[in-house]
This record gives structure tokens, sequence and C-alpha cells, in this order.
């Protein structure tokens, strides 16, 4: 087999940037990484094309003990997920099908149903489609919106692939998202509609349960780090101060 880094310019396979994700989950997690860099990193990950791309993201982190860990070449099965579960098809159209925001805001988030097709509109106001959490009515959903002098935000978990084809008028669609290949099995959400004087932004986000986990991880690792050196640092002191010590306790005790 070729080595990696003779192949720079061969195309990278979905599950190799989920490889390349879960180095820098791990990351995190040991203290590593801090939040800020590891959103930047994992965004880099899932917009990557080629081996090139991918190697120096992970360049300074170990992987399972290895000092510089290199992207394998080696096609390994794609892991199960959890988009199977989360596409119900069916007839129903969707927990909620359209929103509207007048001088004021509305929020889609959290366990919810999107349709096939949501239309939203936000005149002075603002808006926010959370997909993190979000069953799917269909493989593919598009999501019109229409913003004036307002803004509508849409938020996808990492995987899922997102295709912009808004118009702006003197106001934008943010297109950042736009080419990051999705998993497979995930779903594939169309953003499109009209903004003037407004904007539709498209942002990616780690569900709220895996940051919580993540953070729990690490606080956890610090906690074990610092009852390691606790007991090195004992085991480092005289035999009489730790007779002390185990006095004070014991007093402490009763």
């Amino acid at each position: 087999m070729t080595d990696d880094a003779a192949a720079p310019d061969l195309r990278a396979s979905d599950a190799d940037r989920e490889r390349v994700a879960e180095i820098l989950r791990d990351a995190l997690a040991e203290g590593r990484l801090d939040m800020e860099e590891f959103e930047e990193r994992l965004d880099a990950t899932y917009k990557a094309r080629t081996y090139g791309d991918l190697t120096p993201i992970t360049r300074d982190l170990p992987d399972h003990g290895t000092s510089a860990p290199a992207v394998s070449l080696t096609k390994q099965p794609e892991r199960a997920g959890t988009w199977g579960d989360r596409i119900i098809g069916g007839d129903d159209s969707g927990t909620s099908s359209w929103a509207v925001a007048v001088m004021s805001g509305f929020q889609r988030k959290g366990r919810w149903t999107a349709p096939r097709r949501f239309n939203c509109f936000a005149f002075w106001g603002g808006g926010e489609i959370d997909l993190r959490e979000a069953n799917f009515a269909d493989r593919e959903i598009v999501i019109n919106a229409v913003a004036i002098m307002g803004g509508v935000e849409v938020v996808v978990p990492p995987g899922v692939e997102v295709v912009v084809r808004g118009i702006g008028v003197m106001g934008g669609f943010d297109h950042r998202e736009e080419g990051v290949p999705g998993e497979p099995g995930a779903p594939r959400v169309i953003v499109t509609g009209f903004a003037f004087w407004g904007g539709v932004g498209v942002d990616r986000k780690l569900p709220r349960a895996e940051k919580q986990r993540l953070r729990e991880e690490r606080r956890r690792e610090k906690l074990e780090r610092k009852q390691e050196r606790r007991r090195e640092l004992e085991a480092s002191l005289p035999d009489h101060l730790n007779l002390g010590k185990a006095h004070e306790e014991r007093e402490d005790r009763r």
C-alpha cells in the first residue's frame, strides 16, 4: 500500500473525514484542544476534499498513542449511524411547516420533525431553525426563507449536506457550509428564498448532548489528572509526613 504522505491528492472519503473527526473529539475530551479550536478544525475536516487537506488537521495530535497520525488509505466499513432512524418518511408533513416573525422572533429547535418544505418569513425580526436534534420527514428537505430587514439562522449538525440557492438584494445568503459532503444516509438540506436588507445564515454545530458529553469527559479527565498528581505527591513525601497526614485525617473524621 502506498504511504499516505506520498498520495496527498487522492480524494478522501466520508469514512476518512469521520476518522479525523473522532481524533478531534478525543483531543477535545483530553484537553488538548479548546472548544474554539475544536470547532475550527472540525469545520475544516468536513470541508476537506483530499488526504492532503486532512493530514495537517491532526498533525500535532496523538492518535491512540501514535505521535503523528496520518489518514489511512485502507478503506474501512462505514460505521452504523442513526440517520435512518431520524428520517421518518410517511405522509406527515412535520411538526411545523411554517413560521412568521414580524418585529419579533421564532424558534424551531429541540425534538421536532422538519417537514419536506418549511416556509418562514422574518420582517424586522429574526428566526432560528435548529436541526441538530430534529427528525426529518424526508431524505431531502427544503427551507424557504424570506428575510426583509431581518434574519433567519439555520443550524445543521455535522454530516448533513447543505445546498444554498437563495437570492439576496442588499442582503445575502450564507454559503460557507455549501459543498461539505454529507455522511452516507444523512439528509440533504436545501436553503432557498429571498433576502432584502437582511440575511439568511447557515451554521454547523455539534448537538447539545454531544457538547455536554465532551465537556463532562474533559472535566473528568482533569479530575483524574489532579487525583493522580496528588497521589504522586503523597507517594514522594517522607514517611513521617505521611503518618502525620494520616493522623490529621483521623482527627478530622472524629
